[in-house]
């Protein structure tokens, strides 16, 4: 998933799109409105993925039955969420929409707030079933997701760079252990020799995108004359 989520919205009426765009840009999440489903499909086939996707059931040309069926087809393995949101509320339209592979029903007319909810909660099941896909190590708020190599803090996704998330890795699986500067740059750079001052570099960096203070460490400390400890209190959850 991408660090700001992003969505795709199919409605036709211009007025709830609006209004659906405007409360996503309120939560911080970006979105691409879309009046039919023919025009959403050719978006996927080229253009940046969404997290989710918000469908209406009533538009024109393609249905948004029809579009969930082609959508099985052409993603099979990896097929976006998808929210329906629509003035259908009958039993029959809400388990016809479940089986053709829809994540959620909405029923029109909706609050706003409930929406967001709804679409803040189902962001949230993804981020929790990406994470039990694949190995990952949680301490505090943060989760080090080890396949895809990304630090998450309470399911948002933390800038690193590629050796900062390497030097985290390399201490976080060593976690409880004093570890020196010299080995975290054998295993880290991958050589014997080098500027052992570069190790100290990214463990600074480190401190100021996981430390609520950095002058008193709660997860990366040192041990003076001999390295680096990261908490294994903190931990828990390890592989």
């Amino acid at each position: 998933m991408n660090s700001t989520p992003y969505i795709h919205i199919i409605e036709d009426e211009e007025s709830i799109s609006k209004l659906i765009t405007l409360y996503l840009a309120k939560e911080k999440m970006d979105s691409k409105a879309f009046f039919n489903a023919e025009d959403a499909l050719q978006e996927l086939n080229s253009g940046k993925q969404p997290n989710l996707i918000i469908l209406d059931l009533n538009l024109p040309g393609m249905s948004g039955f029809d579009f969930l069926e082609e959508l099985k087809k052409k993603y099979q393995k990896d097929i976006p969420s998808v929210m329906i949101l629509s003035a259908r509320d009958t039993d029959e339209d809400i388990i016809q929409g479940l089986g053709y592979g829809a994540d959620d029903f909405v029923t029109k007319p909706f609050s706003p707030g409930v929406l967001m909810a709804r679409i803040k909660a189902n962001l949230r099941r993804q981020s929790f079933n990406l994470e039990k896909m694949e190995d990952y190590i949680q301490f505090g708020n943060y989760t080090l997701l080890l396949g895809s190599c990304v630090l998450k803090k309470n399911g948002q996704k933390i800038s690193l760079s590629s050796k900062e998330y390497e030097v985290l890795e390399f201490l976080v699986k060593n976690a409880g252990q004093v570890v020196s500067p010299e080995k975290i740059y054998q295993n880290v750079w991958k050589v014997e020799y080098g500027d052992m001052t570069a190790v100290a570099v990214y463990v600074q960096r480190l401190r100021k995108k996981i430390e609520e203070n950095p002058s008193d460490c709660q997860y990366i400390k040192t041990e003076f004359g001999k390295g680096y400890i990261f908490s294994d209190k903190s931990v828990t959850h390890k592989i």
